[in-house]
């Protein structure tokens, strides 16, 4: 007789089966060297959940394996949302118009993310990486650092990692009872009808900030008269709304100095373009009659007053629109009949000569040949009031010379192009007519780029994109200004643009013996820097700027 007995295999604890993160390692470590240089939005409770996703034991080699096949999509996801990349939202509304860039131009584009000297310290963190994990358990030191990530986060608003970086993530998100002073100041604008800016910048106080900026927007208009008087003097209105021209593109440039900038009477050194996309640019132009509006309020019916040029019409003033472009690519014609109130038909471009091709293929007109053929109308030789709106497309990035792909050298195309205004003003000096000319940029380039944009992307609405050159000039005064230009540094926006036409409608500006040039610019409505694309907002907050991107939390804008 034998006696049989079984054994049971007792299943070994969890921790037994203790891996590591491997490979993923390297992973966390590239994101903390992104962070302490201020290149990442990073997300520290998610990057942590998806660490214990990593960590969590498995008792099985096949499921250890597949959980890494598993994490490769999750991990390729989690870093794109911690960048400052345009989201899935951004690329799918903006799809159209990037399949209508030319090939050469997608390649540029891509090439710009190409940092050869971020790659070179990649490439020494791979190799410190390899050498010290022979030696050292690297896995220990990634989950203390992703710890204490979490934990400074939980300890105040905006705290920085390092001494030279930038915030780990969010602003707090609550702030008690100092949200509803923010929240109390919608109804009670201070001077310079700008929200209060008095409570701490927590993402709750800086929301209840944005409303109430919008509530206040909605409230203010600029005042035109039923009809003009008896003697009022005819003359011309002549706006140039050249797309990527902003202060900080002009710096970049080394145009500051260019005489063109010493040619007009009034200079905006702190003009909000409250966008960084043309269609929506234009239409905030055309409205600029009105407050501000959100961005998805621009593609809603605007109220009857808002609309400058058809403020303009109903005094006389009759409608003329230009472009050195065919206004095809994403639809702006289109834009700026249907949502900034301009419908009559744009000014003839045959016998135009192209010195550009766009970044679509399409061609770009010269800008003199526009202006002298804007000159050479009827309405302009018999002394008609007109309002001409003109928007330029040269300086835009991916514009090329014909028989050549690679994009043309943004200074010498500012260069030639402000020349051609600076003899444009002579010629209307020479001519005698009475003409009011705004020039109002769209959005600037972003020819230098910053740590969250590579140079030429625009997704965010940063100052410097938005902060654009705006200036005015009279020509045909009987006393006309002397001297250096007025500078406007209080915070300015389309409604100053307004109310500047507003002044002077009547026309008599040209015809006194003396201009009373401080009573003219003074008490201008101030806008609140306050920048929108469909996705992103950017706002300055007791003088630092926040960004928020497809309805988050806010985060400081690095610096």
């Amino acid at each position: 007789m034998t006696n049989s007995s079984t054994t049971t295999e007792t299943p070994l604890p969890l921790w037994q089966y203790w891996r590591g993160l491997s490979g993923w390692n390297f992973y966390f470590l590239l994101k903390f060297g992104l962070l302490w240089a201020g290149y990442l939005n990073f997300h520290p409770l998610l990057n942590l959940v998806f660490m214990a996703f990593l960590l969590m034991p498995l008792p099985r080699v096949k499921l250890h394996r597949l959980r890494h096949w598993v994490a490769l999509p999750i991990g390729f996801a989690l870093f794109w949302h911690d960048t400052w990349l345009p989201g899935p939202e951004s690329i799918m509304s903006q799809g159209s118009q990037v399949a209508g860039f030319s090939a050469d131009y997608l390649l540029d584009l891509v090439t710009r993310f190409i940092n050869w000297q971020m790659i070179g310290g990649v490439f020494v963190l791979l190799v410190a990486w390899l050498f010290l994990s022979q030696w050292i358990r690297v896995t220990v030191f990634v989950v203390a650092i992703m710890i204490w990530l979490n934990v400074l986060t939980l300890t105040g608003p905006a705290f920085n990692l390092w001494p030279g970086g930038q915030p780990t993530t969010t602003v707090a998100t609550t702030g008690g009872a100092a949200a509803a002073t923010v929240a109390a100041a919608s109804g009670t604008p201070v001077v310079g009808d700008m929200p209060a800016q008095t409570a701490p910048p927590t993402s709750d106080n800086l929301n209840a900030y944005l409303a109430s900026f919008y509530a206040s927007e909605e409230k203010r208009q600029s005042t035109f008269p039923a009809q003009l008087p008896a003697d009022a003097q005819p003359f011309d209105l002549l706006i140039i709304n050249i797309c990527s021209l902003s202060w900080d593109d002009v710096e970049a440039a080394g145009l500051m100095s260019h005489p063109l900038w010493s040619h007009f009477d009034i200079v905006f050194k702190h003009f909000n373009s409250a966008t960084a996309y043309s269609g929506p640019a234009a239409i905030r132009l055309l409205r600029a009659s009105c407050g501000q509006s959100s961005h998805k309020n621009l593609y809603q019916q605007a109220n009857n007053q808002c609309y400058l040029f058809d403020n303009l019409s109903k005094l006389g003033f009759s409608q003329q629109l230009m472009m050195d472009h065919n206004g095809e690519f994403g639809g702006f014609l289109k834009e700026i009949r249907d949502n900034g109130g301009v419908q009559v038909p744009l000014m003839a471009q045959s016998g135009l000569t192209p010195v550009l091709l766009s970044f679509d293929g399409s061609p770009v007109y010269d800008d003199t040949a526009v202006l002298n053929r804007w000159m050479e109308s009827d309405s302009f030789k018999q002394g008609q009031r007109t309002a001409t709106f003109y928007n330029l497309l040269t300086l835009h990035d991916g514009n090329h010379y014909p028989g050549d792909r690679k994009t043309a050298d943004y200074k010498l195309r500012a260069q030639k192009l402000f020349d051609e205004l600076d003899t444009f003003f002579t010629q209307l000096e020479k001519s005698g007519r009475k003409v009011m000319v705004v020039l109002v940029p769209e959005h600037g380039a972003a020819l230098r780029g910053d740590k969250m944009q590579v140079s030429g992307l625009r997704d965010i609405p940063s100052p410097s994109i938005t902060n654009v050159p705006t200036a005015i000039k009279f020509f045909g005064m009987k006393a006309p200004h002397q001297g250096a230009p007025i500078e406007i540094n209080q915070p300015s926006s389309f409604l100053a643009i307004s109310e500047l036409v507003t002044r002077v409608l009547d026309g008599k500006i040209f015809a006194e013996d003396s201009v009373n040039w401080q009573q003219l610019t003074s008490n201008l409505p101030q806008t609140a820097p306050v920048s929108e694309n469909a996705n992103a907002i950017v706002l300055q907050y007791q003088n630092k700027p926040y960004v928020r991107l497809n309805g988050g939390d806010w985060v400081p804008y690095p610096q």
